[in-house]
């Protein structure tokens, strides 16, 4: 854990997010802005800060709950696929390794790499969590 990293805060549950899976070597949660809703953020819980740091140990597993999530985004929002994303230092809002699961439906209006982004109204991020959590069950 490093001390002054937001995400590792989230991870700690030192700052509140809506998380939507908790496991041992990795959380999600819906990102705070998200371009769309269900947008969510997959972070190691171990202090990693780009995508070449990731150790090999845990590599499968970051990609294997990449593709849950993606199919997630799908099952539990209606979403008719997804995008799935990192960045690594240029373009990295938060210096610990995360990737963007992002619901996608077609004539969204997402183009290239400018990401628009939103926000949830009142009470309505628990919702999309609660789906996304629901969908990861099975």
């Amino acid at each position: 854990m490093a001390a002054d990293c937001v995400f590792c805060s989230i991870v700690a549950g030192d700052i509140a997010a809506e998380h939507v899976l908790d496991e041992p070597d990795f959380v999600a949660f819906l990102d705070a802005r998200p371009v769309f809703k269900g947008h969510t953020l997959l972070v190691p819980r171990e202090h990693v800060v780009t995508l070449p740091d990731l150790p090999a140990r845990l590599r499968d597993g970051f990609l294997e709950t990449q593709q849950r999530l993606a199919r997630a985004v799908v099952d539990g929002l209606g979403a008719q696929g997804s995008f799935v994303a990192v960045n690594n230092v240029v373009s990295q809002s938060v210096a610990h390794l995360h990737v963007h699961v992002v619901p996608r439906t077609k004539g969204d209006g997402l183009r290239g790499f400018f990401w628009p982004r939103t926000k949830y109204a009142e009470g309505e991020a628990p919702q999309y969590a609660a789906r996304l959590r629901a969908s990861l069950a099975g």
